[in-house]
Order: structure tokens, then C-alpha cells, then sequence
């Protein structure tokens, strides 16, 4: 308890002493003519975020950067190149780690972008519509490492205590029992399912299973989004198009989703960033294991545990450099929707 007192008393004090500096510079800036004291509190406020971002966010980068073109050696560390980047894609499991984290950004963008849109649809005017979105949004509200825990229950297997699919699935008459129709199919262990078991460079039916958890975990935030973004589309645009003889589904595809075309790119911007960074639900579940890594799991395993340094800065970079274009994809429509709205 007392460990725990002077540790809170501690960061009291410290964020004391930051705002008492700040206050300082604040008040050392209103002394300086006028033309100068408007950028000098601006920079009292932007300046410690900048600092935060250059140290804990530029430097962390450029560092690791510069570790994937070097050895992994921490004693003789020397210049290897594109080595590591090579040995990612040459190797049978490396690859299968990329591949399984394509399938989560389509896969798993996809399914949550379109199962939300079409939740936003439905339930739009609906009796009961707040409930509805309210019992969607809730899955958002837990961590992805819990959600994965949730779904391991679904997902249990022998010997463990059968869970809710297995259950399912042993309820279906005349279900092969490679697929579950005996109640005690290892889905999350097992790549294939039916007797077809997918290449060593292709994802295996577990993948998808965890995709699922993703979309379930993801979609409640999307669909809020979407659905503020349909409420958003001026009703005399509606009205010209029903004036026109456009049936409602006329009117959502031809209105309605080119409109909040701009919304929809950027939560499948945020879906497809956090595909690429996906680590709880794998982790909780499966633990990179069967054929289900992808590249934030295997950072971990060969940083911490297999010790190359070198290898797993290789892997971290590649999930920066295929978040980069989506980003810029994003930006982009961003600026046309700007442009749009201002013509």
C-alpha cells in the first residue's frame, strides 16, 4: 500500500511540476511584443507534444530502420542490407505470416465494412434503432485481447469443456464429423476443415476464425460511423431522387453511398490499420501458433525470444511501409470529399 501511495504521489508531482513549467512559459510569453506572443503560446502548448512524438515515435523508427539493414549480433553488428527483408519472403513460414496478414487486411476489412454498412442500413428509422446500435456498439467496448478470450469459449474444444460451436454444429443432422458433426472438431487448432487441408504458403480455416473475431470486435465502431454519415446525406437529395422514381435501394446506391463515399474509405482505413497491427486477438487465442501468425506475433517471437534483433526490425518495418499507402489512399479522398463540400 505504501509502494503504491508513493508511486501515486509521484506522478501527482509530476505532472505538477509539467504544468507549473508550462504555466512558466506561458507566462514568459506574454511578455514578449504582440507579433510574437500569439506562435509563442501556440508553442508553449505544441512544443512538448512535438518533443513526445520526436522521441517517442521518430527516434523508435529511424532506429529500428536502421537495425533491419544490420545483423542481428548485438556484439558485431555489421551491414547486411535487404537481407532480412529477402528472408522473409523466401521463407516457407515467413511468407505464410504476410499472406495471413493480406487475408486479415481484405478479409477482415471487407467483412467489417460491408456487414456495418448494411447494419447502418436496416436499422436507420427502425423502432428500436438505438437499441440496436447500442447492442452493437458494446463488443467495441471490450479489448480485442478480451474479445479473444470470449470467442476461445466459443471455439473450446476436447479436452477442454465443449463450447457453443461445437454445439452448433453437433446439433445439425447428418454433419460429417470432420466438420464438427461430432461435436468435438479442434477449430482454432486445426488449418483445414471438411478433410481439405490448405497449402503450407496458404492461410487455413483458423485464420478466418479469427477474422471473425475481428470483425465482431470491429464492426459496433464502424457501424456507429456509418450510420452518423447516412443520417448526414441532405434529405432534399432523397427527395429529388424519389421526385425522379427512385425506389429506396435505388436511392442508397445512387445517393446515399456516393455521398459518404469519403466516410467509408476512412473506416476501412481504420480496419485495414488495425488488420496489419492485429497481435491480441492472435495472441489470446492462439498464441501465433497453427499456422496463425502474422507479423506483429512473429515480431515478438524473434525479438524477444529467438533474439534477432535484425529480423524482427525487418518486420516491424514492413508493417509500417503497408500502412503508408493506405494512409495516403485515405488523404486523398479525404481531399476530394474537402473539395467537394466546397464547391
Amino acid at each position: 500500500m505504501i509502494d503504491f501511495l508513493i508511486t501515486l504521489a509521484t506522478i501527482v508531482a509530476g505532472l505538477g511540476v509539467f504544468g507549473a513549467v508550462l504555466a512558466g512559459l506561458y507566462g514568459l510569453a506574454s511578455f514578449l511584443p504582440r507579433t510574437w506572443r500569439e506562435r509563442a503560446h501556440i508553442g508553449v502548448f505544441i512544443g512538448p507534444a512535438l518533443i513526445l512524438l520526436f522521441v517517442g515515435l521518430l527516434i523508435p523508427a529511424a532506429r529500428t530502420m536502421y537495425m533491419s539493414v544490420h545483423s542481428d549480433d548485438r556484439t558485431t553488428r555489421h551491414f547486411v542490407g535487404l537481407k532480412h527483408y529477402g528472408e522473409i519472403f523466401s521463407g516457407a513460414g515467413d511468407r505464410l505470416v504476410v499472406i495471413n496478414n493480406l487475408t486479415w487486411v481484405v478479409v477482415g476489412t471487407l467483412g467489417t465494412t460491408l456487414f456495418s454498412l448494411t447494419v447502418a442500413r436496416f436499422a436507420d428509422g427502425i423502432k428500436g434503432e438505438k437499441v440496436a446500435k447500442s447492442l452493437m456498439f458494446i463488443p467495441t467496448a471490450v479489448s480485442l485481447a478480451g474479445a479473444g478470450i470470449i470467442w476461445r469459449f466459443v471455439y473450446a474444444a476436447p479436452p477442454f469443456k465443449v463450447g457453443l460451436l461445437n454445439q452448433v454444429t453437433k446439433a445439425v443432422p447428418g454433419l460429417p464429423a470432420n466438420m464438427g458433426g461430432n461435436g468435438d472438431q479442434n477449430w482454432v487448432l486445426e488449418r483445414g476443415l471438411g478433410g481439405i487441408t490448405p497449402p503450407d504458403n496458404a492461410p487455413g480455416f483458423n485464420t478466418f476464425l479469427l477474422i471473425i473475431i475481428f470483425i465482431w470486435a470491429s464492426a459496433g465502431f464502424s457501424t456507429v460511423v456509418l450510420s452518423a454519415a447516412i443520417k448526414g446525406v441532405p434529405e432534399s437529395l432523397i427527395e429529388a431522387a424519389k421526385v425522379d422514381g427512385a425506389t429506396n435501394r435505388q436511392v442508397f446506391y445512387k445517393v446515399t453511398l456516393p455521398y459518404i463515399r469519403s466516410t467509408i474509405v476512412t473506416v476501412m482505413t481504420l480496419s485495414t490499420i488495425a488488420a496489419l497491427k492485429a497481435f491480441d486477438i492472435v495472441e489470446a487465442v492462439t498464441g501465433g501458433n497453427f499456422g496463425t501468425s502474422l507479423l506483429a506475433t512473429e515480431y515478438l517471437t524473434t525479438t524477444y525470444l529467438e533474439q534477432r534483433e535484425g529480423l524482427g526490425a525487418a518486420l516491424a518495418c514492413l508493417i509500417l511501409l503497408l500502412v503508408i499507402p493506405v494512409v495516403v489512399i485515405n488523404r486523398r479522398s479525404q481531399r476530394r470529399a474537402e473539395e467537394l463540400m466546397g464547391a
